[in-house]
């Protein structure tokens, strides 16, 4: 007998389904499947207490703020996030005016409101915009070696490197403004590490990078935070659906398993969790984040993966980017300032060191973003990947606020700059779950990476069909590291299992 296959249920009883991941992936397909008659049975397995995954956001300083997704990126018609966002009434007029949804901003990212050096003077604005648009435009050249063009380099750094290089070769200015000119550069270098979710440019293949899609619309963020998406998501599950702190340890797939409830019936997965719980499925939508997926890939399958896929799971980039926030009795900013950029006058891109992360891991902050005033809160959103991130996580709230408030009173130049009142950071590194933020295509990797992670289980089309199933912004070619990526590629694989029940079903929504 065909196991997991599209006609082997007795009448009226539907496959079982399980969803592994209560993130928005995981949530998306849930809400798809939950909308069909032919799926009653449906769980979703979440590993820890709450919904959302990396879309966390937390009460504190007086109003909410994102541990996780930020931006709703390219808020416009073609974005789901933005439509369900719409209907949900998440969002203000401004974010949902046809003038917002209009602006291509190319994927960048704004300019500062002010300037800061670590010598404690500041920088004009026109030489940062200068090297602003010097950096983007070298950024937007990087994109069109996906048309055939053989890519002279491997890497998104080293070509940003090699230009920036034969741009030098035209500067007239001096020798300090020179210097000055390649660390503002180094900033946006960093800044893009954080957009990528990677610890160096070098790390990012330059021939797929055009791949990913930018959306038009100006990137906006939620008044009322963006796990009201999520949860409004959540609210419309019928009540049984979400298992929370349920962990789940290995999936065994092709197999043949039984249970007590249901004599004479097999299941080709049984998915076994930490707890020792087991549930055996016809079908599993695997929606856990990449960074798990590298670090328990080994244990995790039983059998092992396709080797092929194996491969692809190790070889896609996956990197952490993590935010601090820092709360003032009084604001040191000038009223209106939005961002501060934060420029080390001894670095350039151009020159590779490595010193010990304890003493210059601050180098990798890009700076900070002024958050909406909360009641009587000033907040500070500062941004910093990679390795360095990785290593804050490592330290304590006092430390980071003692860093922190040293580098502050150094590049403001007021040695008496008051201490912030509180830090808050995120920690997507050391979260067991998830580990590390989103993912990017990495060196000796392309597309086709991703399209093979996204390739259900078995892969013979002739056995039993779509048994485990894979969702999650690793698993979109054009989308990847997005919030959209992630809940189009749950409604994916819904719609896959929607195919296999229902040939003729009409799916809902966009299939971009």
């Amino acid at each position: 007998m065909e196991l997991g296959g599209g006609n082997v249920e007795a009448p009226g009883r539907g496959p079982r389904v399980l969803v592994v991941g209560g993130g928005i992936a995981g949530l998306g397909a849930a809400q798809r499947l939950c909308s069909h008659p032919a799926f009653p049975h449906l769980r979703v397995l979440e590993a820890t207490a709450r919904a959302g995954g990396r879309i966390c956001s937390e009460r504190s300083f007086g109003g909410v703020v994102e541990i996780g997704a930020h931006w709703i990126h390219g808020p416009s018609q073609g974005n789901p996030v933005f439509q369900l966002a719409a209907k949900y009434g998440l969002l203000g007029d401004k974010e949902l005016s046809e003038e917002n949804q209009l602006i291509e901003t190319g994927g960048h990212v704004g300019l500062p409101s002010v300037s800061y050096t670590s010598s404690g003077g500041t920088v004009s604005l026109e030489l940062v915009a200068e090297m602003g648009r010097l950096f983007y435009s070298v950024i937007d050249q990087t994109r069109e070696f996906l048309r055939g063009t053989e890519a002279p380099v491997p890497s998104v750094g080293e070509y940003l490197k090699k230009e920036i290089s034969q741009h030098m070769a035209s500067w007239t200015e001096g020798e300090e403004t020179k210097k000055l000119k390649l660390a503002i550069l180094n900033n946006f270098f960093n800044v893009e590490c954080c957009v990528s979710g990677t610890h160096s440019m070098d790390l990012v293949a330059l021939a797929p990078f055009g791949e990913y899609t930018v959306l038009p619309g100006l990137d906006c963020t939620f008044p009322g935070g963006y796990q009201g998406l999520t949860n409004h998501i959540l609210a419309s599950l019928p009540q049984d659906v979400m298992v929370f702190n349920k962990p789940v340890k290995m999936i065994h797939w092709n197999g043949s398993f039984q249970e007590a409830e249901s004599p004479g019936e097999t299941f080709p997965v049984l998915v076994e969790c930490e707890d020792g719980g087991c549930f055996p499925a016809h079908h599993v939508v695997l929606t856990v984040p990449l960074g798990f997926l590298k670090e328990h890939l080994d244990t995790f399958f039983e059998p092992p993966l396709p080797t092929e896929k194996a491969e692809a799971i190790r070889k896609i980039g996956f990197g952490t980017n993590n935010k601090v926030f820092l709360e003032f009795e009084e604001p040191f900013w000038e009223p209106g300032c939005q961002h501060i950029q934060v420029v080390w006058e001894d670095t350039s891109p151009l020159e590779t060191v490595a010193p010990a992360l304890q003493d210059a891991w601050v180098k990798k902050l890009i700076g900070f973003i002024i958050l909406p005033s909360f009641e009587s809160a000033h907040v500070l959103c500062g941004f910093i990947a990679g390795l360095e991130s990785e290593f804050m996580e490592t330290l304590s709230d006092e430390e980071v606020l003692l860093s922190l408030t040293r580098v502050l009173r150094q590049v403001t130049g007021n040695p008496q700059l008051p201490a912030p009142k509180r830090v808050l950071r995120s920690r997507w590194h050391s979260a067991p779950y998830t580990r590390g933020s989103y993912s990017y295509v990495a060196v000796g990797s392309t597309g086709d990476d991703i399209d093979l992670l996204a390739q259900p289980l078995p892969v013979d089309k002739e056995k039993a069909q779509l048994q485990v199933l894979f969702a999650g912004e690793a698993t979109h070619r054009t989308f990847y590291s997005t919030t959209h990526g992630a809940l189009l590629s749950g409604w994916r694989e819904a719609d896959r299992l929607i195919a296999l029940q229902d040939p003729q079903a009409q799916q809902p929504g966009p299939k971009l």
